[in-house]
């Protein structure tokens, strides 16, 4: 049997537009998940959705975030369940993300992640990330006030009060780890 060749993102519109019986680029939200083929690349397709303020492009094969520099309304980006490994690819939607959720992928490092300046929420539990020297990179996104870190191997196989007492001191705008609030003694 032969392989089918993935779904693009120009595909993915039509199959859209077709389903919900309207343009593109009127929509706020649009949902790319659990395409199949699956998507394995993004790109300026996406152009189209010109008032997107939620996307979610799940549980496909992306292997890197790219084609978003015109989406100027974009709120909530949703990659979870992927094949992502970093966070170039965000600098064009910097301006105007405030949730990114990111989990299942493979992300080991977190360069890049700082441009996002509004960024409220990531969940980007259950990825590679081991070290604090990655974990500290968080400190550049001065908004974030949630933070879903489970299953990362830094979380993983540190003492759990310990992990959260060393969060909450590196990230003292934060207001909730891993779904429970953070809880800061008063000095």
């Amino acid at each position: 049997m032969a392989i089918p060749k993935p779904t693009t993102i120009k595909e993915a519109i039509k199959r859209w537009e077709e389903k919900h019986q309207e343009k593109i680029s009127e929509a706020t939200e649009v949902g790319f998940q659990f395409q199949w083929p699956p998507i394995e690349k993004m790109d300026n397709a996406l152009s189209a959705l010109a008032n997107v303020r939620k996307l979610s492009l799940s549980t496909n094969m992306i292997e890197k975030i790219s084609g978003l520099g015109s989406l100027k309304h974009i709120k909530i980006l949703c990659l979870a369940r992927n094949y992502i490994k970093a966070f170039t690819g965000l600098e064009g939607i910097a301006d105007t993300l405030e949730e990114l959720w990111i989990s299942y992928n493979n992300i080991e490092r977190t360069k890049g992640v700082g441009v996002l300046k509004k960024l409220r929420v990531l969940y980007i539990g259950n990825n590679v990330i081991k070290d604090w020297g990655e974990f500290n990179k968080f400190q550049d996104l001065i908004a974030l006030e949630e933070l879903l870190f489970v299953g990362n191997p830094l979380a993983e196989n540190t003492d759990e009060a310990v992990f959260r007492a060393e969060v909450a001191k590196r990230l003292p705008n934060l207001q909730k780890l891993d779904g429970d609030p953070i809880i800061r003694d008063e000095d």
